[in-house]
């Protein structure tokens, strides 16, 4: 999708009050390490994680999209909002949409729509694409994006299950691995028709693609107070890369963009492992990049959003700076998308 009148107009991102470090996680489950002779550190070594955040348990996803959306609002003025879009992994409950708690807690106008969009880690990604194929097509002008991702009952339900197994294998506790390295965070953004923006950044293409028979490489369910995830992370980073490549191609042809021409690339936050497979394979290792999961983990959806605002608030993004945001989520699909600032 080409868009010639989708501006981003702002972001604001929320950060939780704990963290927990990484070998602070390794000793928490020190008796299975020693058990199958696993060396601690080795979850920092292979993932470049250094810490992970969660909230107080009992924080719902909408509580914390709250949160990042009222910061934002508190300091962008719009005339209305017509659309409400909830990108969370994380949901409130099954039925109605967390999009409806999040509206009621802004108390938004009964004219603004709402709904939730989900797409594992590439929800943002897409609820970007969407509202703005609306602003492009007239229906719209204004749009809010929301996010609240929160680890905490991943992360200690996993701790739990790993401590609760006598027989765990070094096999089955390798699909557990990628679950310690799930952080939190919450995003908002606004997106607008660039004529009511007086500094846009301009959303300028977006491109999805979906291999739907890798969907059992990663998998998730539960409820807010208790999640659980299975990955085969060797697979999903193979297949992930794969359809990678094939996506980047087809977005750099839409785009009638050259690689020299991107001036940040910014990867999913999954660990450097991920990154480096990546960015060779898009043949990016040369673009600046920004990175976040040191310090905050996977946050899921808000990963990207998360990385984009880090990278602002750093103060090396600079007007008319060209932004690619590259994407993988399990499913399988890629998304990315061109802002430039």
């Amino acid at each position: 999708m080409n868009f010639n009148h989708t501006a981003l107009l702002d972001i604001e991102c929320v950060l939780p009050p704990d963290f927990i470090s990484s070998e602070e996680l390794e000793e928490k489950i020190a008796s299975t390490y020693q058990r199958l002779k696993v060396s601690v550190g080795r979850l920092e070594l292979f993932t470049g994680i250094k810490r992970r955040g969660h909230w107080p348990v009992g924080t719902k996803p909408s509580e914390i999209a709250t949160t990042a959306a009222k910061k934002l609002l508190s300091r962008v003025h719009l005339p209305s909002i017509d659309l409400l879009i909830n990108a969370s992994v994380c949901r409130d409950q099954l039925e109605p949409s967390t999009a409806m708690n999040i509206h009621g807690n802004l108390g938004l106008d009964v004219k603004c729509m709402a709904f939730d969009l989900s797409n594992a880690c590439l929800s943002v990604i897409n609820a970007i694409s969407v509202a703005g194929q609306m602003i492009e097509a007239g229906a719209i002008k204004t749009a809010l994006i929301v996010s609240g991702e929160n680890s905490g009952p991943l992360l200690f339900q996993t701790i739990q299950q790993v401590n609760q197994n006598p027989h765990l294998t070094k096999e089955q506790l390798k699909g557990l691995m990628a679950n310690l390295t799930i952080g939190s965070a919450g995003v908002a953004l606004v997106l607008t028709h660039k004529d009511l923006a007086s500094t846009p950044h301009l959303v300028k293409n977006s491109i999805t693609m979906t291999e739907g028979r890798h969907a059992h490489l990663c998998q998730g369910d539960g409820t807010p107070d208790s999640l659980n995830m299975k990955t085969d992370s060797e697979a999903l980073l193979h297949a992930g890369c794969e359809l990678a490549a094939i996506t980047f191609q087809n977005f750099l042809h839409q785009a009638r963009l050259e690689r020299r021409n991107i001036d940040w690339a910014l990867g999913h936050q999954v660990g450097v492992a991920h990154e480096e497979k990546i960015m060779n394979i898009l043949e990016l290792k040369n673009t600046p990049t920004h990175r976040t999961y040191p310090q905050f983990g996977n946050t899921g959806s808000v990963a990207l959003p998360l990385t984009l605002w880090d990278l602002n608030m750093s103060g090396r993004l600079q007007k008319g700076h060209r932004c690619c945001l590259l994407g993988i989520g399990s499913g399988l699909s890629c998304s990315f998308l061109e802002i430039i600032w």
